[in-house]
């Protein structure tokens, strides 16, 4: 699957409704949303141990999404022991297959390149106190 979520700069706002990203027959404005969708649904899931979503903890490395609307999510672990590891990609594909519109749903554990404080956004870092 090929990643297909891109910015639509040179595309009038009028237009991009109608507008398919290069690549894609999905029109953009409905991949945007489907997108943003399931990003919201990806900030339900949270490491029972760390109080920030997984999504801000940067633990989602890619999210693929193809023409059948099918997503495919690569994500980590903050540490290969984690104790949820068995239970967090299940997690994970749960929550993405709630979202409407969405059909199969992959998700793919690696450690390749490995998890480090630096993915964590700012919300994350003011959640655990660690600016």
């Amino acid at each position: 699957m090929d990643d297909k979520v891109a910015e639509r700069a040179d595309v009038p706002a009028a237009e991009a409704a109608s507008t398919t990203v290069p690549g894609s027959s999905i029109p953009a404005e409905e991949l945007e949303q489907l997108t943003a969708d399931i990003i919201a649904a990806l900030k339900t899931v949270y490491d029972p141990e760390i109080p920030a979503d997984i999504y801000e903890l940067g633990l989602i490395y890619k999210i693929d999404i193809d023409d059948d609307r099918n997503v495919a999510v690569e994500m980590t672990l903050t540490a290969p022991g984690c104790p949820v590891a068995g239970e967090m990609p299940q997690w994970v594909e749960n929550a993405v297959a709630s979202v409407p519109g969405v059909g199969q749903v992959s998700v793919k554990l690696t450690f390749e390149p490995p998890w480090e404080q630096s993915r964590m956004s700012d919300e994350a870092r003011l959640a655990l106190n660690m600016f």
